[in-house]
């Protein structure tokens, strides 16, 4: 079975047993911030597991996108050397929430696994694994008994403990015991030649195929468990593993998911594949990583120095140094990317749109290597300098190459471990292996660190048993006699009644507020008495935390019990004007994509009453020139006056694929969807509240355009009455300069061209007569000198000059005298500014930045700088007299 084929009858086998297939949800994750990537099917479906969101199905199936190359889950450096390591994998998976249980998940394994109708593997290669029971928790004695039934030898079924057989979402939360299946490889498999060892050795010879994970416990915070409810599942079976064993091949990367990678990065490297160990590792590392960035690039990541981004760096730079030691240093990772759209756009179509963008994304970031390259060899050759210099200096002469200096041009400058060693052997030179290791683990645990996020937890007891929310926003602003069916207090205290002036969160039968999602604000307003004659709370905001619940944020008026009887009304002139600019968001981010170029992709949002903003995925700042452009689309295209299209209930594919929607980053989607489209120049899928047609939206202001961070530039508008504001503001900026300087205001540019000329011809007047009072200064100086051990020195407050006159009059003082130490201070601004110079020929003895360090910690400041020539600054303007009288101490002291 090829790759392809392997994935849908997986999809196919589940869904012909009532799951529902799904989506792969992009790398990266939504809403959860304890993830770098999306690493496992399950995902997607944690708040599902949590209790914080429901679906419309309780079975599923996945083939699910995944990355593993940074924080805690990171297999990076062992790519390329091992069968079964990879950045890019998909994992194959299904799903239960709270509908079948162990004796169905494991006889759905066993059939697909075994059946000749689907996988067909031989049974008396295949192995099972269950939890033996450990630190009180009882033996799956259930597993072991499902296990048999399905006719698996009692013989082949193995128990381990706490570390290999239970899983865990974290310290707290759904957890239970997981039941493996092995398959036996044969002796060749054995990475040490064994050919008879049996299950359990780890060789290679015995692998994982798939895990089926029991989640039938909930750990609290005194680490008891509980039993769940609703026991659920979560299986997880790697596509590449599957498909070394279903194609009889030892190594993933013989398999056709590799493969055709692996021979374009011989054609691109002129390496043949099959005949050197350490080419093949870097053919492998190659084609693994070229998947990889093809598709977190796809999926909105851009390469950066922080987060995904510098994670995704690594990857293109670890590949970029393996093609040189194959002896390629010409671009060509972006043709990887285009072997990669060939090989899998039949599973992932989002492909053939974005390989442009991602092929010009990694030739910008090869470029951009290349260059720090070379800085990184010219570095390498001043750091072994400096080793044999030493080497000279010592007895008995002893050259070692220091591991954190050599970790530091792997990690900065991205040289190879390989090119390091190989520099230093050439130079009979040691390599400080164990100091390099050490480095290399220390980041690692740094990496760690900063991503352990925030545990997610399960959703309150009391929050569990409630009914969705009818949301009746998209149509009217107020609702009648809503029935209350829920009050919590805060700490999700589940209370009947809220008295006058506490604060609390309602839960109503039917609304028409909208609950803040998608990036638009939920609703503000109030919720009237029965007989709609007074105001029994005011409603402060709107939000889902759990899926379909709407929990309304209010502040009482008046005693509000469960059951009472409320008419909701949401706040008119707040809702018209959040719709506004949601509208306009839509009409921004189609402009962005006209103008800018079809890579951009939405990287987060606002909507509110007052502002709109908006994150896209773009390289470059956005020239004034095509802000106007894009300002004057949006803005033609309110005034076309063009209907905004709703289409409720659209199947996914369709939106997708018929309707070409644009589905947005950050957002979850079910099966089925909303659609806004806007004539022909819009259509997204979208769950928030729009105008009717575009002319409601008035006119658009780009308020101001910036960088984000690598790769994601912000922008940020207004609309409506919120833009006649901003208009008259800048009326009134515009009537009171001119009022200022006397002019007409259409006068006003060539007034103002005027008096910046003017200005500029002042500024060099004043930087000559600068120029001319700094060398009056200097004479008077020159008579000051004082020498200490025979040296020159000058030391002298000139409460005149500002930093720039300062350093023109240290430079002519070191002119002047030929060998003098010189060291100026002045206070500008309520501080100490210093500058310290040493003639050339005095620098083998005397260091100008050490000199101006001591001097500035007795102004309560710090500096530094080269050995001729060195600023610092301070604090205490009351101390520089004395600070410069001390000059000449210090430089005694160091002579």
């Amino acid at each position: 079975m090829t790759g392809n084929e392997i994935r849908e009858a997986f999809l196919k086998f589940f869904e012909s047993n009532g799951h529902r297939r799904v989506r792969s949800s992009s790398l990266v994750p939504v809403g959860d911030p304890t993830l770098l990537f999306t690493n496992a099917g399950m995902n997607q479906f944690k708040d599902v597991f949590l209790g914080l969101e429901r679906r419309d199905y309780t079975r599923a199936t996945s083939v699910q996108k995944c990355v593993r190359a940074g924080g805690k889950h990171n297999d990076l450096e062992n790519v390329g050397f091992t069968n079964r390591h990879h950045t890019f994998f998909e994992m194959l998976g299904n799903f239960s929430f709270g509908d079948y249980f162990k004796k169905e998940a494991i006889a759905f394994a066993w059939e697909l696994i075994t059946s000749p109708k689907w996988f067909g593997l031989p049974k008396d290669k295949l192995y099972a694994t269950i939890f033996k029971g450990e630190e009180g928790i009882a033996r799956d004695t259930e597993a072991y008994d499902h296990w048999v039934s399905q006719g698996v030898p009692k013989d082949r079924i193995y128990e381990f403990g706490l570390k290999d057989n239970f899983w865990a979402m974290g310290d707290t939360g759904p957890c239970g015991p997981c039941s493996e299946l092995h398959y036996d490889m044969g002796p060749a498999a054995s990475d040490q030649g064994h050919a008879d060892c049996k299950f359990g050795c780890e060789c290679g010879r015995y692998i994982e195929i798939w895990n089926l994970v029991f989640m039938q416990f909930n750990r609290d915070a005194s680490g008891a468990l509980n039993p769940l409810p609703k026991p659920s599942i979560d299986t997880g079976a790697g596509l590449e593993r599957l498909a070394a064993v279903l194609q009889g091949k030892i190594s993933n990367f013989e398999t056709d998911l590799f493969q055709p990678l692996i021979r374009r990065a011989e054609g691109l490297t002129a390496t043949p594949y099959g005949t050197n160990a350490r080419s093949d590792a870097s053919l492998r590392i190659i084609a693994d990583h070229a998947r990889a960035a093809t598709f977190i690039i796809s999926d909105g990541v851009l390469p950066s120095n922080e987060g995904r981004g510098y994670v995704l760096r690594k990857i293109i730079r670890r590949a970029i140094r393996h093609a040189r030691l194959l002896g390629t240093t010409t671009p060509f990772l972006g043709e990887m990317v285009y072997a990669v759209r060939d090989l899998m756009q039949e599973a992932y179509p989002e492909l053939k749109e974005t390989t442009g963008t991602v092929s010009q994304v990694v030739l910008a970031e090869e470029r951009r290597f290349a260059h720090t390259l070379d800085i990184g060899l010219k570095k390498l050759d001043e750091l072994i300098g400096e080793v044999l210099r030493a080497k000279d200096k010592q007895t008995p002469p002893v050259a070692i190459l220091p591991g954190e200096k050599a970790f530091m041009l792997y990690d900065t400058y991205g040289l190879p471990r390989d090119f390091i060693e190989d520099a230093c052997r050439d130079q009979g030179i040691q390599f400080n292996g164990a100091e390099f290791d050490r480095a290399m683990e220390a980041q690692r645990e740094r990496a760690k660190a900063s991503w352990k996020g925030v545990h997610k937890e399960a959703a309150s007891p009391a929050y569990r048993d409630l009914t969705k929310t009818v949301f009746e926003g998209y149509t009217q602003l107020e609702s009648k006699h809503c029935i209350v069916r829920g009050i919590f207090k805060p700490g999700a205290e589940l209370t009947r009644e809220l008295k006058p002036g506490e604060e609390g969160e309602v839960i109503l039968d039917r609304t028409p507020f909208y609950a803040e999602s998608g990036g638009q604000v939920g609703d503000v307003g109030w919720l009237y008495d029965a007989g709609n004659n007074a105001i029994v709370a005011d409603v402060l905001g709107c939000v889902m935390p759990i899926q379909g619940v709407r929990f309304h944020r209010v502040r009482a008026r008046a005693p509000l019990h469960i059951g009472d009887i409320v008419n909701p009304a949401v706040n008119r002139e707040i809702r018209e004007s959040t719709v506004r600019h949601h509208t306009a968001t839509h009409l921004l981010h189609a402009a962005l994509r006209e103008i800018l170029g079809k890579h951009v992709k939405q990287a987060g949002s606002l909507v509110a009453p007052d502002h709109l903003r908006f994150d896209f995925s773009h390289f470059s700042s956005v020239a004034d020139e095509e802000l106007q452009d894009i300002e004057d689309l949006i803005n033609q295209e309110v005034l076309r006056n063009e209907r905004v299209e709703t289409f409720e209930d659209v199947p996914l594919d369709v939106a997708l694929n018929e309707f070409k929607a644009i589905a947005l980053f950050g957002e979850k989607y079910g099966d089925k969807v909303r659609v806004i489209r806007i004539g022909d120049f819009s259509t997204e899928l979208c769950g928030g509240t729009h105008t009717g047609a575009t002319g409601g939206v008035g006119l658009v202001k780009i308020m101001r355009e910036g960088s984000v961070s690598s790769g994601v530039r912000r922008v940020e508008a207004i609309t409506g009455h919120r833009s006649l504001v901003e208009f008259r503001r800048a009326e009134q900026v515009l009537s009171g300069l001119a009022g200022t300087i006397n002019v007409a205001r259409d006068e006003l540019p060539a007034a103002v061209e005027r008096m910046a000329q003017t200005g500029k011809q002042l500024e060099k007047q004043l930087d000559a007569l600068k120029r001319k009072d700094a060398l009056s200064k200097m004479n008077e100086l020159v008579e000051q000198v004082r020498t200490v051990k025979g040296v020159q020195v000058i030391s002298a407050e000139v409460s005149e000059l500002d930093r720039e006159a300062m350093r023109q009059l240290v430079d002519s003082l070191r002119q002047k005298l030929g060998s003098a130490v010189v060291v100026l201070g002045t206070t500008e601004d309520g501080k100490v500014a210093l500058i310290s110079g040493v003639t050339k020929d005095l620098t083998g003895r005397l260091h100008a930045g050490k000199i101006v360090q001591a001097v500035a910690r007795q102004v309560g400041g710090s500096g530094g700088g080269r050995a001729d020539l060195a600023e610092a600054g301070g604090k205490d303007t009351s101390a520089l007299k004395k600070a410069i009288e001390g000059v000449y101490g210090i430089v005694e002291a160091m002579l």
